[in-house]
């Protein structure tokens, strides 16, 4: 519960620019799929690690990862 109330709270402040439905659609997202969204966040720390940018990793992970995401989005 605690947890959980952490993570809702990190990603609120990660997406304030974003507007509040879709914030909503987001946080919903990761808390249904954490093992999804949690696989993505390691494979784009490789990516990092292996000397790429953030925003190059990032797009390249979520392309490898679009239909699982279309799916639950």
């Amino acid at each position: 519960m605690l947890k959980k109330f952490l993570m809702r709270k990190m990603m609120k402040s990660q997406l304030k620019n974003v507007p509040q439905d879709q914030q909503e659609k987001i946080l919903k997202a990761v808390e249904e799929n954490p093992d999804l969204f949690q696989n993505i966040g390691l494979e784009i720390q490789a990516k990092m690690k292996e000397g790429k940018d953030q925003m190059s990793a990032t797009m390249e992970v979520i392309h490898n990862h679009q239909e699982e995401l279309r799916g639950i989005m």
